[in-house]
């Protein structure tokens, strides 16, 4: 699939269009940059899981070099990604997660969440600033080893940074900086507002291991002392990736991965409630009816919380469903200004992003690997009905089937089932009087978030009988 084909109109390079037209894999450029896309759950699985060590490559624009470094596990590659994620994961696990002391820790939040909800007085709010507050909470517990309180300015910054950092991937700026980033690394703008809101978030962790190292070691743990732990264990490895500057941004990559896809799939949830008047407050009130508090799955599954996986690359050549992946293609000079020339003409996030990769690479271009996975969550093999609520036998046999999770998964599934149970018994949702009606567009900022809209949550004490919905809608 040729540039040309892509110069007549603005485009999408994970549409279902191009899948149908071109099938589930299939190779695109964006500039000078081949960009294979994979579609349909089984070749997304073989990619992801199957060829995992294959496509392990994470390239970064220069925006996100800049912000983050190659550091953490969000942003680093190879021995450092590796052993940053296993320490991760093997320390979430010993912090508490599956765990009966987590589990009481994230009822007692979820307490507070339906506590918060409760001081609105069922007048019209906005819930999303209410759990992000809540989801950041949980993390901050966890790292930290302290809650944050609502007045504290800290905590305020940093949700102000994440809502900021998230929404500005999807802004002109953000590609700006990455088209000429020796230019507006000095000029003013929006993005220096996110090297203001690193600057303080960074001090803050610094603060915080500085604390932490005047600890006593009966102290209880949580991750901050973990780590700090291993790196004096590691002192003697010389492959050891287990230093403070990773483990700065190890924070700040589980707050903003614990924090914006739990927040955006309970914000969709509650629309969904909206949406189907019916089942409001039906939720943890009867045992039999306990499914309507397990479908935050399919709520992410419907809403398409996440569409893409984060882009890769190819580090060693292989195949995907047949089909050669090579690691690099060497292009030709009149191929490389052609390239750019057309992919100047698109818009969108994703294709921007992608477009900002070019600028950074050579002449022998390394293949791009981008999974569709809106295409999973909607392929007809895999769900019964992909365009409708979805039986719980569709997910078990994905999930059986499906090796690879996320970082924090058991620690969201928790959060987000606790969460969104507590409110379901605790109040009606609706909508306010004289709405409109519901509003179920997204924004696009890192996730797809409902846009803002206030709903009315009114305790069951005083609304015995569910308000106007949008069923059927």
């Amino acid at each position: 699939m040729g540039p040309a084909e892509l110069s007549l109109q603005p485009w999408d390079p994970v549409s279902p269009q191009l899948a149908q037209a071109h099938g589930n894999v299939f190779t695109t450029w964006v500039g000078p940059t081949p960009v294979v896309v994979l579609s349909g759950f089984w070749v997304v699985k073989e990619a992801l899981v199957s060829n995992s060590e294959q496509f392990s490559g994470r390239p970064l624009t220069p925006l996100f070099r800049d912000v983050f470094g190659e550091r953490g596990v969000i942003c680093s590659n190879g021995h450092t990604w590796r052993q940053q994620r296993r320490f991760c994961l093997a320390t979430l696990r010993e912090l508490g997660l599956g765990k009966l002391a987590l589990e009481l820790q994230l009822q007692g939040e979820a307490a507070e969440l339906a506590e918060g909800f409760h001081q609105e007085q069922g007048r019209p709010f906005d819930p999303r600033v209410h759990i992000v507050t809540s989801t950041a909470r949980v993390i901050g517990t966890l790292v930290f080893g302290c809650r944050f309180l609502l007045e504290d300015p800290f905590f305020q910054e940093l949700i102000q940074a994440i809502d900021f950092g998230l929404a500005f991937v999807s802004t002109i700026w953000c590609r700006l900086y990455d088209r000429f980033p020796w230019a507006f690394h000095r000029l003013p703008g929006p993005h220096q507002e996110m090297f203001r809101y690193q600057k303080a978030v960074r001090g803050y962790i610094c603060r915080e291991i500085s604390r932490h190292k005047l600890r006593t070691p009966e102290a209880p743990k949580e991750f901050i002392s973990c780590y700090l732990a291993q790196i004096t264990k590691a002192t003697d490895d010389p492959v050891s990736t287990f230093n403070e500057e990773n483990l700065i941004q190890v924070v700040v990559d589980l707050f903003l991965g614990g924090t914006d896809t739990t927040a955006t799939t309970l914000c969709w949830a509650l629309i969904y409630v909206v949406q189907h008047g019916a089942i409001r407050g039906k939720g943890a009130m009867d045992r039999e009816l306990l499914p309507y508090t397990r479908t935050v799955r399919e709520v992410q599954r419907l809403s398409r919380v996440v569409t893409t996986d984060a882009v890769r690359q190819c580090v060693t050549s292989t195949h995907v469903h047949g089909h050669p992946v090579p690691k690099a293609w060497q292009l030709s000079s009149a191929h490389r200004v052609f390239s750019e020339l057309i992919s100047a003409q698109h818009q969108g996030w994703v294709l921007g992003q992608l477009s900002s990769l070019s600028h950074t690479s050579s002449s022998l271009e390394g293949t791009i690997i981008l999974s569709n996975l809106a295409s999973v969550l909607y392929d007809p093999e895999c769900w019964e009905t992909p365009n409708n609520s979805t039986l719980a036998t569709s997910w078990t046999r994905m999930e059986t089937s499906w090796a690879s999770v996320c970082l924090g998964d058991q620690l969201a599934w928790m959060e987000l089932f606790l969460m969104f149970a507590t409110l379901l018994r605790t109040f009606w949702f609706q909508l306010p009087e004289g709405s409109p009606g519901l509003r179920r567009e997204y924004v696009f900022g890192g996730t797809r978030q409902p846009r803002p809209q206030k709903i009315c949550a009114v305790p069951h004490l005083n609304c015995p009988n569910p308000g106007p919905g949008e069923e059927g809608a």
